[in-house]
């Protein structure tokens, strides 16, 4: 009974020795297969550690189990199984480590390119902003430019109103001259049209006297011939 369970807890050593191999394999292979950052890779080789330890202890376990075998031939070969194991932690390690290195030197080179990247980006931003930059100068000067010819067809535009409003008004003051001469003109003729039928009324007055004499002289004269005694 005692050898059928020494028997038992081999196999299990065994089987957990195998299953910490393959699983080391495995994270040994995502570690190969990183690209970043620095702290995946971090993370992924203190799971690897993690599984060396466990590894290590089990072997050790198992030497231990070797060395407590009764028969020669048993322990010779559990000793010989362990020196495998060790044989092949060791060449996962060998392989950690190349991995290990293999993927540093990618993250350098991907980290060195996204420098490159970063710094040729920012060039060209700054590129950019300065074309932009004169770009929006020379289209802020052109924009003055225009508001100075603007503003100066509105003065010159205002000049022409002031200079029209000017004729314009002296045109007007001529005008006010002439209806003011005409004014005087139709004064005096309207003074002189009075004056003349004031005139020509004494002239009636005039003629009408002196027809009166004339008539009353021819009475007169008449009355003298036709009736002398009267």
């Amino acid at each position: 009974m005692m050898a059928a369970s020494a028997d038992v807890h081999v196999r299990i050593c065994e089987q957990e020795i195998i299953k910490f191999d393959l699983e080391i394999k495995a994270f040994i292979q995502d570690v190969s297969e990183c690209t970043g950052p620095q702290s995946k890779l971090s993370d992924l080789n203190y799971k690897v550690k993690e599984k060396f330890n466990n590894l290590r202890q089990r072997i050790q376990d198992l030497e231990q189990m070797g060395k407590e075998q009764d028969k020669e031939s048993d322990k010779l070969d559990l000793l010989n199984k362990v020196e495998r194991h060790q044989k092949q932690m060791l060449s996962n390690q060998t392989a950690w480590r190349k991995a290990n290195l293999a993927c540093k030197l990618s993250i350098d080179k991907l980290e060195k390119e996204d420098l490159l990247n970063s710094e040729n980006m920012s060039v060209r931003h700054r590129k950019m902003t300065k074309e932009s930059l004169a770009q929006t100068s020379s289209d802020i000067t052109e924009s003055l430019m225009s508001i100075s010819r603007m503003m100066s067809q509105q003065v010159q535009q205002s000049e022409e109103t002031i200079s029209s409003l000017a004729t314009s008004s002296r045109t007007v003051q001529e005008t006010h001259e002439e209806f003011k001469a005409m004014s005087g003109t139709i004064q005096l003729g309207r003074k002189l049209i009075i004056k003349y039928n004031r005139r020509e009324l004494t002239d009636k007055l005039l003629i009408f006297l002196a027809l009166a004499l004339f008539l009353a002289t021819v009475l007169y004269i008449l009355k003298k011939r036709l009736f002398p005694f009267f």
